[in-house]
């Protein structure tokens, strides 16, 4: 089994629970209230910024050449590609560019993002890798669910075909091969590996639910 299967397996709880969550099968079905997406496109705005950072700053640490490339290339892509398509989101639903630069963090998304870029300094290359990977397959995963649900077009379509693209597909298929490629070239690192994947999973999950219910500072 490859190590990205056995991260899966692990996870499946985290996994089920995403799909099954309220935002997700209403946002499918077109009916998600306005202020839960805006919350999360405000939100998801800001975590790609570190999201972006963390893969720079692990593609800095790499020394095999596919891992420099997969690492810098997907910050690349976060900042000249998926940054431009929540701007555009944004812009639909009349949220400006500077509503999106001025949003606090909530709790959630402020834990998420630091636990990322905190990892990529602090842990080796594999351990940064398996902390990224939840995002991507997460919303891979995610998005197909919401596809299958989907009855047809609505407001939120544009966000399912994004995130089921060729593209994305693509994009996650080279993270998820470095995964791989890492656990295999470093087995000493697996456990590690292991619980950043569970770590990210989880805050995944909980950034739904952040976006769903609402959170903010108690002061």
């Amino acid at each position: 089994m490859a190590f990205s299967d056995d991260l899966l397996d692990a996870g499946a709880e985290i996994w089920a629970a995403q799909l099954d969550h309220p935002f997700v099968t209403e946002l499918a079905a077109g009916d998600l209230d306005p202020v839960a997406f805006r919350r999360w496109l405000e939100q998801d705005y800001r975590y790609l910024f570190d999201y972006a950072r963390t893969y720079a700053v692990a593609g800095a640490k790499a020394r095999e050449e596919t891992a420099m490339a997969t690492l810098l290339g997907g910050a690349d892509a976060v900042l000249s590609e998926e940054l431009d398509l929540h701007r555009e989101f944004a812009a639909e639903y009349g949220v400006s560019e500077g509503d999106l630069a001025e949003t606090t963090k909530t709790p959630t998304c402020e834990a998420y993002t630091s636990f990322l870029v905190r990892t990529a300094h602090e842990r080796p290359v594999p351990v940064a890798v398996a902390a990224l990977f939840p995002c991507m397959q997460g919303y891979l995963d995610v998005a197909d669910h919401m596809a299958e649900l989907a009855a047809g077009d609505h407001r939120y379509t544009p966000f399912i075909e994004t995130y089921t693209s060729d593209a994305f597909r693509t994009e996650t298929a080279a993270l998820r091969d470095l995964v791989d490629d890492r656990a295999a070239a470093r087995p000493g690192y697996r456990d590690e590996m292991r619980e950043a994947f569970l770590t990210s999973a989880r805050l995944e999950l909980a950034f739904w639910e952040m976006a769903y219910a609402g959170e903010g500072w108690v002061a």
